[in-house]
């Protein structure tokens, strides 16, 4: 008997994402901006920092929408030590995390989540991953259909 890739799901709602465009690819910089967040108590979740491109990032994450506005407080504090510095915020969102052990050793899972939530037609905001779990950021109003469609593809219904 083949063992299951997928086990549980779990959605979190009330999800926001901020997107920090022109961020300079500074480790010591975004070491102070999270520490800056963490010292305001602003739990950060998912985050995506792709590689640089010209010395600069635009760098996305995820928080809980109560924390938004402490944040962008926060953030716009950089706009004067950062060039070119901006903040983009995306509210009414929800946490879709699918997690699975045996994620590690089955090929494919991320392909078939991605593929359940193109045939919902559910657009993808953000995606973090790690061994054994596959988290993706959709729009609030679509996280039902986002979960059923991947509850059907693993047959977790």
């Amino acid at each position: 008997m083949s063992k299951k890739p997928v086990t549980n799901i779990d959605v979190s709602h009330s999800v926001a994402m901020i997107t920090l465009e022109n961020l300079p690819d500074d480790i010591m910089l975004i070491s102070e901006i999270f520490t800056a967040m963490s010292d305001e108590g602003i739990n950060i979740d998912m985050v995506s920092k792709p590689a640089p491109f010209k010395g600069t990032v635009s760098m996305s994450f995820s928080l809980p929408t109560d924390d938004m506005m402490k944040a962008i407080t926060l953030l716009n504090d950089y706009k004067d030590k950062v060039e070119d510095f901006s903040v983009e915020v995306d509210a009414y969102n929800s946490k879709i995390s699918v997690f699975g052990e045996e994620m590690k050793y089955i090929p494919g899972v991320a392909a078939r989540v991605f593929k359940a939530l193109a045939k919902a037609k559910i657009e993808v905001k953000l995606i973090t991953t790690s061994t054994v779990d596959i988290s993706c950021l959709v729009f609030e109003r679509n996280v039902d259909d986002a979960a059923n469609s991947i509850k059907k593809e693993f047959s977790l219904e």
